[in-house]
């Protein structure tokens, strides 16, 4: 067991010193910043700080001196030390990535008070003065040795970091024309409405006039530019919708205040809905912050009970949708409880038949495996310790649920338990649907967004390419 013990008031003498050395990195700043609660630009925002070499000194230099107060409590004099007071001057600024050493040396002492004063210096890789100071502290008179305590890891995650990285690839793009079906609630006017402002969507609202006013006046959103077509009730705004889709009118469609069952029943209509001949799907775009990628959850909105057929075209509208957001070849895991065959269980059977319609060409553009149970699809070290190896094992993009039920518990839990954002599009319509049902924070409805505005300005392209219109 390693111990931490410190140096008394009597064995510490003029001259004596300790001295530690740390590299400055992202996380000793945010995790600073969380501590403290300070979120100065200054600290936080290096472009900033690039401009402000004075602000950049005293923000990397709040750093510095938490390393002498941790050198002086842990080293010299150590535990049982009383910190008085400190002098310290901030020299130079401190860029992420420098090697700081930090040393505490020995000036004077007090017998009558038990007191010290210490030189303080950090100094960089570059052996260039960064602080200087001194400080005062009280020594301890009694010998303490105790057990270092092992610190908990801590890891930082950027919160939405893969949807804000989506909105940048739209860069360039027009707006599509989306109809916002129903919009009587507030949050959906908010998405709409930053949505709209980032240049994502033109809006084309379809519901009943007055409950959209309303509703609009509430949230203090101000929807005169926008384009508003007045329905009687939100069943008929759907169908005005799915009628605007049929004629060209709208690139994409979002559902608002309406029941999931209520707005799909028109939009998967077999005479007047949206159809394309492959069957509709829903695919939540999931960024989970614990995992590395991001990742793709199908299906949790449509089918409820999806058979062999079904589930092929599932597959192939999640690849097609992976690939149209930058991923190459997509690693697709088929869910099920177990990763053998088991003729009890339906779910092991049509993936292993699924994995031979790869095989045969009925399914492509994906390396897919299955059954495989959920945490040897997430886990690369569970894979290995199950013995489970494949191309997609440990580091699938996108899970295949075995059926509603469990797509949507499985969705619900990586964003309660996880803090994952979910933004929920549905494809193999002639448009793309944004059907965000479980969440309303405003930054998946963008991600949403700006998935529609991908799929849809790829479909004009190959349209203008003289490429058959396809499933999205």
């Amino acid at each position: 067991m390693e111990y931490i013990e410190n140096r008394t008031f009597d064995e510490i003498a003029p001259g004596d010193s300790a001295s530690l050395t740390r590299t400055l990195t992202d996380s000793d700043i945010k995790l600073f910043a969380i501590m403290s609660g300070d979120v100065n630009p200054a600290h936080l925002d290096e472009e900033y700080a690039r401009t402000d070499l004075f602000h950049k000194i005293i923000a990397h230099g709040m750093w510095g001196g938490a390393l002498i107060s941790t050198l002086l409590g842990t080293q010299l004099p150590g535990p049982g030390t009383i910190y008085l007071s400190q002098t310290l001057r901030f020299r130079r600024p401190v860029a992420l990535g420098d090697t700081i050493m930090v040393s505490v040396h020995v000036l004077a002492k007090d017998a009558e008070k038990h007191r010290i004063t210490f030189d303080c210096n950090c100094i960089n890789q570059a052996g260039e003065t960064v602080i200087s100071g001194t400080a005062e502290v009280i020594a301890p008179t009694e010998k303490i040795k105790r057990p270092r305590i092992n610190l908990p890891d801590v890891h930082l995650y950027d919160h939405g970091a893969r949807y804000r990285q989506l909105l940048t690839t739209t860069t360039g793009l027009p707006p599509v024309r989306m109809g916002i079906v129903h919009p009587v609630e507030q949050a959906t006017l908010a998405a709409v409405a930053e949505a709209a402002q980032a240049g994502l969507i033109t809006p084309v609202l379809i519901g009943p006039q007055p409950l959209v006013h309303a509703a609009a006046q509430i949230a203090g959103i101000d929807i005169a530019p926008y384009e508003l077509i007045d329905t009687s009730h939100g069943h008929a705004a759907t169908i005005h919708a799915v009628e605007l889709a049929h004629t060209g009118r709208l690139d994409a469609l979002m559902k608002g205040d309406l029941r999931v069952e209520e707005f799909l029943h028109v939009v998967v209509d077999k005479h007047n809905g949206l159809g394309t001949g492959r069957r509709m799907s829903h695919v939540f775009a999931l960024d989970v912050p614990t995992y590395p990628r991001p990742l793709f959850i199908t299906d949790a909105a449509i089918n409820v009970e999806p058979n062999l057929e079904d589930k092929r075209d599932i597959v192939q509208n999640a690849i097609d949708l992976a690939q149209a957001l930058g991923i190459a070849k997509p690693r697709v895991a088929l869910l099920a409880a177990v990763e053998t065959i088991n003729p009890r269980i339906r779910s092991t059977l049509e993936a292993a038949a699924l994995c031979k319609m790869v095989e045969r060409g009925q399914i492509t553009g994906g390396h897919i495996d299955g059954p495989l149970a959920f945490d040897t699809a997430v886990s690369a070290e569970v894979a290995r310790a199950h013995g489970v190896m494949s191309p997609v094992a440990g580091q699938a993009d996108i899970l295949v649920a075995p059926d509603l039920e469990a797509a949507t518990m499985l969705v619900k839990q990586l964003e309660s338990l996880a803090e994952a954002q979910s933004a929920g599009i549905v494809l193999g319509a002639r448009i793309p649907i944004v059907l965000n049902g479980t969440t309303t924070q405003a930054l998946s409805y963008l991600g949403a967004c700006a998935i529609a505005s991908i799929l849809s300005n790829s479909r004009h392209a190959h349209h203008a390419m003289g490429h058959l219109p396809g499933a999205l």
